[in-house]
């Protein structure tokens, strides 16, 4: 592998949304790219390190690297998550969640409930102030994305109601 093909993939790897690259190769010698350092000094260069297992007196020149390849090289594209229909509604506060009032009562929505606007979905505790937070839609439950007495962060997904 000469110089230009290193050089191409290098900016092959600048131009995508990979952020790490590793090349092994049969000897022990590997090669890794990463963007990390660029992205922390705000810089669009690819930031390549290398590494090697062997002796420092046994690293191959850049010329044989291409022989010693013990594995193909793969970029595997960027998965796009579906995005699902629906209306989110998300933590308006820090604390943890409760599905009902109390652990002897049922939960106040589960999955095929409808709701109409203003209905309770949830609560949550912050600070020993329960906190009933309701639906802002008409629709129906599909998923609730939290577990009860789970902590919950300030805007994270509750509930997805359609």
């Amino acid at each position: 592998m000469d110089f230009e093909k290193i050089k191409d993939l290098m900016q092959s790897l600048d131009s995508s949304n990979l952020m790490d690259f590793e090349l092994k190769l049969n000897d022990g010698f590997y090669l890794r790219m990463n963007k990390y350092n660029s992205q922390a000094n705000n810089q669009n260069t690819v930031a390549p390190s290398v590494s090697s297992t062997t002796p420092t007196t046994n690293i191959p020149t850049i010329n044989n690297i291409a022989e010693n390849i013990s594995e193909p090289i793969t970029i595997i594209p960027e998965t796009k998550q579906e995005v699902k229909e629906g209306n989110i509604v998300a933590s308006p506060i820090v604390g943890t969640f409760y599905s009902s009032s109390s652990p002897s009562k049922p939960a106040y929505v589960k999955v095929g409930d409808k709701v109409k606007e203003g209905d309770v979905l949830c609560i949550i505790e912050a600070m020993k102030v329960m906190n009933e937070i309701t639906s802002p839609y008409n629709g129906e439950i599909v998923e609730i994305l939290i577990d009860n007495e789970d902590m919950v962060e300030y805007n994270q997904p509750l509930f997805r109601i359609v």
